[in-house]
């Protein structure tokens, strides 16, 4: 087995990539404090094709060296967008036909391996905090609540992790729609 080099990949252009069909994914990232946790976010959000990031509250924007060190210039490829407010932003998603699941151990949780995907869905994916997790508010303002299985002694997984496994999950769960 040989590793194959970056020009044999057949990855997108950033014009391509523009213009390409979208997961119907929007990521809101609630008062996210690290920027390489932002950074990572970013190059998922570009491995999957995400539709769109907003960064809401404390969460930095781009361009910031420590957000570029990790996103590797997936911040001019995924669409972003800075909104003050969370919560806000949940009600306008809501308003707009997007079903809004806050990623969070909470009373009711779906596990995320029990979620189901439905046709014709855009899903907003809210990923909280590092220390606090989602916000209270945006969690009971959300559509649903998904948890991660996780079987070890730690409580939570890193948010850029977290953001890997739960985009992963409803991408390939798209793709069998």
């Amino acid at each position: 087995m040989r590793k194959l080099k970056n020009s044999e990949l057949d990855r997108l252009s950033i014009d391509d990539f523009k213009t390409a069909k979208k997961t119907p994914i929007v990521i809101v990232l609630d008062n996210i404090r690290s920027l390489n946790n932002i950074g990572s976010v970013f190059r998922t959000s570009d491995a999957f094709l995400v539709e769109k990031i907003y960064l809401c509250g404390i969460t930095a924007t781009p361009p910031h060296k420590d957000i570029h060190k990790t996103a590797l210039g997936s911040t001019d490829t995924v669409a972003w967008e800075y909104v003050e407010n969370t919560l806000d932003l949940v009600k306008k998603l809501k308003a707009d036909g997007c079903k809004v699941i806050s990623i969070e151990q909470a009373e009711n949780a779906t596990m995320l391996d029990n979620f189901n995907v439905e046709t014709d869905t855009k899903y907003a994916l809210v990923f909280g905090n590092e220390v606090k997790g989602v916000a209270q508010n945006v969690v009971t303002a959300s559509d649903m609540v998904i948890e991660i299985p996780q079987f070890g002694t730690k409580h939570s997984l890193n948010i850029s992790v977290s953001c890997g496994v739960v985009v992963w999950d409803v991408f390939s769960k798209l793709k069998k729609l």
